[in-house]
């Protein structure tokens, strides 16, 4: 019995390395480490997947202007990423890509959100490439004679590892959770997939095929730029690597693709002069030199911790806070940033003793050195920024860590790198799980903010975010201590103060309201050169009187506001429906019309101009305008319901009805379009037609009840 177990034993062992081996060499395949690659991205972001709007969203990705119609692309190169702000960021791609979002999913935000996570594991998979062709020109070590470098399995299956930890590193959050964020993975796909272009480019014989390779990296290339800024450092490092690291580049083609790269920096150069330049923000921190280099190293602590134990991860980091050293038990609380510095001068020193290190893999980690000191010097604190520290700030350094990294995994010896692999995919189990938990914080706005609060991002930002929430469910206490204590963070802050007084006036405490607002109008000559929209103190200012009746003051708040915020359409159309209301059509209608006129793009403004025209019994200018509007926003139905109405006043019926199928096309779901268009065919007679849109009507109520859970 003994003797017939030792045998079994020894063919079951021998058995199980053949296996070993042929699945070793089955998970070596591109396919199957591509849709690794998708499926893991995909599923530790899911959580994010239902969210809803968040910060930012309410307006890039709802009440953005120049998402709403494929014809508002050319004109999203000529404005900034925020309409009505301070901000400089051009990134018109950013808007484009909303744009393919709102013409697929109309105001479905998973929609939005699956775009996010779909982008970031393309990241994912073109890096896994990027990284393999890169890799085999820095690393020293050699490969068996029969295969490419790229090929070896030691450098193939580190590319893979790499960019299978970068794509569930939780320190990415902000840039695949919020939909706002897209930016930083949108140029990332660009960047990385001009990059790979070029390469095959180059190892193309046929010249018009090569030439349009080329071409399609260039594009690419450009679009990277268009998307964010941070792209200028792909630029950076993709020059870097070529000139100081490929091997097989001759000279004259470097040359050449300098001067492409730097052509279409200037191209970009020239894109960012297209819109209306801003004055920028008001006064900026006057830190020394020697508080930002202490910054500078807090920072790299920051995100050294952060890329290893991604424990506290929140929006609105800060490792700068002068209320510190104000007191002795102050010093106590400074701990927390003070031995950020300590760590960030521990990780310089390691980056540079690693690098100086003569071994095969020195070159890899030189390069990963230069690419996280390319992606980190500019957000660092040595120049001026919005924040001291994001963590999706990270999002391309990063790469350049686990490049180093990798340099220093391929230096060890061949019986401890099994070890080493084992320990990569402990480290991607934990990160993908603390991934989820992190994309759970973005599911909605009452779960986001308290969390961020609590992760400590109690900025005053975070907190008037949170009021507003309380305000919007009614609960007007909570936002009103939300909002004070906003107050005594930062006294004087504009959108604290005027949601404050919306609440205020909620609350029936109309006079202290009004009190704050007219207070907040007349500082907004000086908040203004440093906040952005505090017209909406005067706006608010102007409702409230309207409230109360007193529409002459309301009407003198609005001209002093037009006058100092002349491009302002809320200012606008307010003071023009206040005027309509009082003296006609005739008397507002120069002022829609004059901002009509200098922006054929906007919705609103050409919406509001129909309306006035109808009012008026100018039907066709009504119509003309109408239907302009109609074609700014490709999902709403309000200016094809006025068209409709219109002509069925008129009696002009084939009109009305053709309109109002075009309105049914774009809510089909929505019973009160089928009703208005049932009554226009009844009137034209055609009574069948009728019945059967009233047959869908009554489908769709049914649904809809139907939908309904009780309690």
């Amino acid at each position: 019995m003994t003797g017939t177990q030792s045998v079994s034993t020894r063919i079951d062992l021998g058995a199980t390395v053949p296996l070993m081996s042929r699945l070793s060499n089955y998970l070596r395949r591109d396919w199957l480490r591509v849709l690794l690659l998708v499926l893991i991205s995909v599923a530790v972001r899911a959580p994010a997947l239902s969210g809803q709007l968040v910060w930012d969203d309410d307006y890039l990705a709802r009440d953005n202007p120049f998402i709403k119609s494929p014809l508002l692309i050319f004109e999203a190169f000529r404005h900034y990423l925020f309409l009505d702000s301070y901000s400089g960021h051009y990134r018109p791609m950013q808007n484009i890509s909303f744009m393919a979002d709102y013409f697929f999913w109309n105001s479905n935000v998973y929609g939005f959100h699956l775009t996010n996570v779909i982008l970031h594991a393309s990241g994912g998979v073109l890096l896994y490439f990027l990284l393999r062709r890169v890799l085999e020109s820095l690393w020293t070590g050699r490969a068996p004679d029969d295969e490419k470098p790229e090929n070896s399995p030691a450098v193939s299956l580190t590319a893979f590892l790499a960019a299978l930890i970068w794509s569930v590193h939780p320190v990415h959050s902000a840039a695949i959770d919020y939909i706002s964020g897209r930016a930083d993975s949108l140029a990332f796909v660009f960047a990385c997939g001009g990059w790979l272009l070029y390469l095959r480019a180059r190892e193309i014989r046929w010249r018009p095929a090569q030439i349009a390779e080329y071409g399609l990296a260039a594009s690419a290339g450009l679009l990277a730029l268009c998307s964010r800024e941070t792209a200028l450092i792909w630029f950076g490092i993709f020059l870097l690597h070529m000139i100081f690291f490929e091997k097989n580049a001759v000279r004259r083609a470097k040359i050449a693709t300098l001067v492409v790269c730097l052509s279409l920096i200037g191209l970009y150069l020239g894109l960012r002069h297209l819109p209306e330049q801003r004055p920028g923000p008001g006064p900026t921190n006057a830190w020394s030199s020697p508080v930002r280099a202490v910054l500078m190293l807090r920072a790299l602590g920051d995100y050294g911790r952060l890329m290893v134990f991604p424990l506290n991860l929140h929006m609105e980091r800060d490792v700068f806070d002068p209320d510190n050293y104000r007191s002795p038990s102050s010093w106590q609380r400074s701990a927390n940033t003070e031995y950020l510095s300590i760590l960030g001068l521990f990780l310089c020193g390691a980056l540079v003793f690693a690098i100086s290190r003569r071994t095969p893999g020195q070159r890899m980690r030189i390069f990963g050195a230069a690419w996280f000191a390319c992606g980190f010097l500019p957000c660092s604190n040595l120049i001026q920024l919005n924040a001291t520290v994001a963590e999706h700030w990270l999002y391309l350094p990063s790469v350049g860590l686990l490049i180093f990294i990798a340099g220093c995994a391929l230096d060890l010896p061949v019986r401890y790198r099994k070890g080493a692999i084992a320990f990569a995919c402990i480290a991607v189990a934990g990160l993908s799980v603390r991934s989820a938990m992190r994309s759970s914080d973005w599911t909605t706005g009452e779960i986001f903010y308290p969390r961020t609060m609590a992760s400590g991002g109690s900025s005053v930002r975070v907190a008037v975010n949170l009021g507003q929430i309380y305000s919007d469910r009614g609960e007007y206490a909570k936002a009103e201590a939300v909002f004070r204590r906003a107050l005594e963070m930062a006294p004087g802050y504009p959108v604290a103060l005027n949601n404050l007084a919306t609440v205020l006036d909620r609350e029936g405490k109309n006079k202290e309201a009004e009190a704050i607002l007219d207070t907040s109008r007349k500082a907004s000559i000086e908040t203004r050169k440093e906040y952005p929209r505090t017209w909406i103190a005067a706006l608010n200012l102007a409702h409230l009187r309207h409230g109360s009746k007193d529409d002459q003051g309301a009407l003198a708040v609005l001209a002093r506001a037009r006058a100092e915020y002349p491009h302002t359409w809320a200012i606008i159309s307010f003071e023009a429906e206040l005027i309509r209301q009082k003296q006609g059509p005739d008397a507002a209608l120069h002022r829609v019309e004059d901002f009509a006129r200098q922006n054929w793009w906007h919705y609103q403004a050409f919406l509001a101009l129909g309306r006035l025209y109808s009012e008026k019994g100018e039907t066709e200018r009504a119509n003309a305008a109408l239907r302009h509007a109609s074609w700014l926003d490709i999902n709403d139905v309000e200016s094809l319901n006025l068209i409709a109405l219109m002509r069925l006043r008129e009696n002009r019926l084939e009109e009305a009805c053709l309109a109002q199928r075009r309105a049914v096309a774009r809510q089909p779901d929505v019973p009160r379009q089928h009703v208005l268009l049932s009554n226009i065919l009844e009137k034209m007679g055609r009574l069948d037609e009728a019945h059967a849109t009233n047959a869908q009507v009554a489908r769709l109520q049914h649904l809809g009840q139907a939908s309904v859970v009780p309690n």
